[in-house]
């Protein structure tokens, strides 16, 4: 057994093996030669070229291994064998040290409290399906200035589900459900006339709205045809500005890391897989406890967040920031934007044939037909019949196959090159041209999903579809982009896009003058860089060296290291040093911010944005260089590129307070990174775009001036410059 281990490894204790034997392989090998020292000792007699040398390059890999595997019995134990005994688990330490540690399945797994228990969730959920109860329950609800709220539906997708039912909670352990669907010999309220008695609390400005995702609250409601107003708390949202490096912020785990409580899980009413039910076919009854709970423990989270978020000086980037953000995401995605459903059709059809087009080329070029997608196969075509070496391995010992190593062979042979053209267009055609077709709704229009609590930066995040990824500047990232287009004959599409936005807030926070200067005087930062680099006038400055200027500009904020430009630019890593080293020679005050930053993360453990957005930065103390370095470019990724966040948020509601001010038929319909897309009447994209350049370049105060491109067209792809609009 141990000289198996040592030819296979152990994944369970993380010992690597030899690549390429497995148990099969390994015990196959050790019947014929006995033990792993004949088997290293007689390496001309095993069969197969690249096991020999496999077993030849990792034979120390072999040895070392059977020292890990090999348990020690010679040893001198001093132990107390009774204190050995392993006893009942202290479920508080593991659940904190799972929440520490982000161990979220682990912490899925932990026993909890019987939820039924007194002691710890006493629950009074009543259901409220007559006229009369519902005027009681509307008279209590009218004298509560603050209430949670949460709606049941027949679908994820908000704008294509159907209300069936709403819980209000108010005090813990006591909640409220309205059903207004659900299976016919039930009783319920009317739908209509319920949400028009509801309609003067959910309106009500004065009236504080709790709840968990509220944004997708606001969705139903709007498709019942009632907008909920007022100051609105999310839980959701409270818990991803004090944990932004928490990945899950749903309630279910919510309620087990705040509450020590296990929700019911969805699948206990509904089902699961084909044979999977719709809210509405669920008992009443069984519906009100699940959704009554969803209400209660969103007012019990709550009570605990939003004193931690005043503590920790967050409520105003809550309150000013985030809290009104959620309104104006959902009508973004209420409102959704064109598609050329034909025209997406059209490029699948296209892309399909480009891409038969491409496989025949690899055939050819490979000798014989295989799988593309089938990473084994396109390794023994590359480096086995072809002969060809890749750069790195995979963390399984194998030799890689990613976009850096097939970019690093196609200038030796052209089957890399037609690897990575396939891989582009079969990404595109999947992800995009199929999805998009497949997601727009019956009006035309793709309704993607705004996340406002995925990333650890504060980014947005979009989903279903994720149109942060579409490629800009190829010619197919520019024929999807074509397809997207305004959403009637007469109206336009008008896009914002803020310029060199992350450098100029890395010259506010660095105060360089000379950085400052260049963007004051509006010079083009990357010919500006380029000519104290190399020392040349600016005029004088060529497309090479602007090329090697844009990269830095850019590595700094991202901490490339000297080999990562190098890789970049296809330079010697001694060019590439220099380069940094001259960068960081002319814009010394950029080098001391860095230095600032870091020292502060290292004191306190966190990075801050500029509006008071907070990122822990774990491994910032750790004496490994690796981990170290990661954390070191984390922090200083984070606060330029958080804080360019905060700013098109700002921007945002700016926008979207302006543009209803002004009466404007305009909608906001996307943002992608740091560009806006809004679609208007012809006559409205003047007055548009004076408005949003001004909300946008008056969003934040920085030491330099905020500069937007816009541009306006019929569809994405196809928008023109517009030039300064007249006052």
């Amino acid at each position: 057994v141990v000289d198996l281990l040592s030819l296979t490894g152990d994944a369970s204790d993380n010992v690597p093996g030899v690549p390429g034997i497995g148990l099969k392989t390994g015990a196959k090998l050790l019947e014929e030669f006995g033990d792993l020292d004949t088997l290293l000792a007689s390496l001309e007699k095993v069969s197969g070229a690249k096991r020999k040398a496999n077993l030849r390059d990792h034979a120390e890999t072999a040895r070392r291994a059977r020292r890990l595997v090999t348990l020690r019995d010679d040893l001198d134990l001093d132990l107390d064998w009774e204190s050995l005994r392993t006893g009942a688990p202290d479920v508080k330490a593991l659940r904190d040290l799972c929440i520490e540690s982000g161990f979220h399945r682990f912490l899925a797994e932990l026993p909890t409290p019987d939820k039924a228990a007194p002691a710890e969730w006493v629950a009074d959920y009543q259901v409220v399906d007559t006229p009369e109860a519902l005027a009681a329950f509307l008279a209590e609800l009218r004298r509560q200035p603050k209430f949670c709220l949460d709606t049941e539906t027949t679908a994820l997708d908000p704008l294509r589900a159907d209300l069936v039912g709403l819980a209000f909670c108010w005090e813990a352990g006591r909640a409220y459900y309205l059903p207004v669907r659900g299976p016919i010999w039930e009783k319920r309220l009317d739908p209509a006339a319920t949400l028009e008695a509801l309609r003067p609390a959910l309106t009500d400005p004065a009236t504080e709205k709790v709840g968990q995702n509220l944004k997708y609250d606001m969705l139903v409601l709007r498709r019942a045809g009632l907008e909920l107003a007022g100051p609105v708390t999310d839980t959701m949202v409270l818990s991803y500005l004090l944990e932004s490096g928490e990945r899950n912020h749903n309630l279910d785990q919510l309620a087990r890391r705040l509450l020590d409580h296990a929700m019911i899980p969805i699948t206990d009413l509904i089902g699961k897989g084909r044979a999977q039910a719709t809210m509405d076919q669920v008992e009443v009854a069984k519906v009100a406890h699940y959704a009554g709970e969803d209400a209660d423990a969103a007012w019990r989270i709550e009570a605990i967040l939003t004193p931690r978020v005043r503590q920790e000086g967050l409520w105003d980037l809550y309150a000013d920031l985030e809290r009104p953000l959620i309104a104006v995401l959902a009508r973004m995605e209420a409102a959704g934007i064109k598609v050329d459903v034909p025209r997406l059709q059209q490029l699948g059809n296209d892309f399909a044939a480009k891409l038969a087009a491409i496989e025949a080329e690899i055939y050819k070029e490979a000798g014989h037909p295989f799988n593309i997608g089938s990473l084994p196969q396109l390794r023994q075509v590359l480096f086995e019949e072809l002969k060809l070496s890749s750069t790195k391995k995979t963390p399984g010992g194998e030799p890689s196959t990613d976009v850096e190593v097939l970019v690093g062979l196609a200038g030796r042979h052209p089957l890399p090159r037609l690897i990575l053209e396939h891989r582009h267009y079969a990404k595109l055609k999947s992800t995009y041209l199929d999805a998009l077709a497949a997601l727009a709704h019956e009006d035309g229009r793709v309704h993607a999903s705004f996340n406002q609590n995925v990333t650890a930066t504060g980014r947005l995040s979009s989903s279903d579809p994720n149109l942060q990824n579409i490629p800009i500047r190829s010619e197919s990232g520019g024929q999807i982009r074509q397809a997207f287009v305004a959403g009637a004959p007469d109206w336009s599409l008008l896009t914002a896009d803020y310029s060199q936005i992350e450098l100029r807030v890395l010259a506010h926070y660095s105060g360089d003058p000379a950085l400052v200067r260049a963007f004051r005087e509006d010079h083009d930062i990357h010919a500006a860089v380029a000519a104290r680099i190399f020392r040349v006038p600016e005029s004088a400055v060529d497309a090479s060296q602007r090329r090697v200027a844009k990269t830095v500009n850019f590595g700094v904020i991202y901490g490339l290291s000297p080999f990562g430009l190098a890789a970049r630019l296809g330079i010697p890593k001694d060019e590439a040093a220099a380069f940094i080293e001259a960068y960081f020679r002319e814009y010394a005050g950029v080098d001391a911010f860095i230095t600032r930053t870091l020292e502060a993360a290292q004191r306190a453990g966190r990075v801050e944005t500029i509006l008071g957005r907070r990122r822990p930065i774990n491994g910032i103390k750790n004496t490994t260089g690796h981990t170290r370095n990661l954390a070191e470019r984390t922090a200083i990724n984070t606060v330029i590129q958080g804080s360019a966040a905060d700013l098109i948020k700002r921007a945002m509601l700016d926008v979207d307070r302006r543009i209803a001010a002004q009466g404007l038929r305009a909608r906001m319909l996307l943002q992608i990174h740091d560009e806006l897309v809004f679609e208007a009447p012809g006559a409205e994209i003047a007055s548009l775009a004076r408005l949003v350049r001004e909300a946008m370049t008056t969003a934040l105060d920085l030491d330099v001036p905020l500069k937007v491109d816009l541009a306006a067209g019929p569809n994405w792809l196809e928008v023109q410059p517009l030039g300064e609009p007249a006052p």
